[in-house]
């Protein structure tokens, strides 16, 4: 297989993205598992990112759940500290 070019890898992430949106409720896990290859930090980055253009043009519920799916996966690729709450929860 040859090497993809940044643009190529690019227009997959974009391409996996649009399946999200457009999926079923709760068939989002079979989509991400059908490209495991993708998921990479600099995919969570261009759902950031687009989750960021939604947000400005006012499509929030777009917005909100690609900001979920994004924590979600940096969480399981390591990338996103989790938050302690059992801390928290005896300060109170």
């Amino acid at each position: 297989m040859s090497e993809q070019t940044p643009e190529q890898r690019q227009e997959e992430y974009l391409n996996v993205i649009d399946q999200l949106l457009k999926c079923p409720n709760g068939q989002e896990p079979e989509i991400l598992d059908a490209h495991l290859n993708l998921i990479d930090e600099n995919f969570i980055n261009t759902m950031v990112q687009v989750a960021a253009g939604f947000a400005h043009h006012n499509n929030h519920d777009a917005a909100k759940f690609l900001i979920h799916v994004a924590r979600e996966l940096a969480k399981q690729l390591g990338l996103y500290p989790e938050q302690p709450t059992t801390t928290v929860a005896s300060e109170a």
